[in-house]
């Protein structure tokens, strides 16, 4: 598994390379999730679009990269769900807790500030 990182309007776009499967990725993602926020990199979308297979471990993996996001007042959003992936999140019921998104302008979007106006 390989990474390619972009940053777009401080919002970084890590794009995945692989399958996120048992001994293959081996915490590989989720040290580097860390990495991105230990450097002030809150706002992470993985775009999962060159995944085929993520297994049980790797879904794990995925979880401890929202998890290590949110306490530390970030967020980690993924992008390019595919079907066998988006079936897991469904029957785990982790739809619930990851947003997803099909467009890199949708997921980007969704880190936008929400305008407050005045009464």
């Amino acid at each position: 598994m390989r990474y390619d990182e972009i940053e777009i309007d401080g919002v970084t776009v890590m794009t995945v390379h692989g399958d996120i499967v048992g001994d293959e990725s081996r915490r590989r993602l989720v040290d580097h999730v860390r990495s991105l926020l230990i450097t002030d990199r809150h706002q992470i979308v993985l775009d999962l679009s060159g995944v085929k297979k993520v297994d049980s471990r790797g879904l794990g993996e995925l979880i401890e990269c929202y998890s290590a996001a949110e306490g530390l007042g970030g967020a980690v959003k993924l992008l390019g769900v595919g079907d066998r992936l988006a079936d897991l999140l469904v029957i785990t019921k982790l739809v619930n807790v990851f947003e997803c998104f099909e467009t890199r302008e949708a997921a980007l979007a969704s880190f936008a500030p929400v305008a407050v106006t005045a009464r």
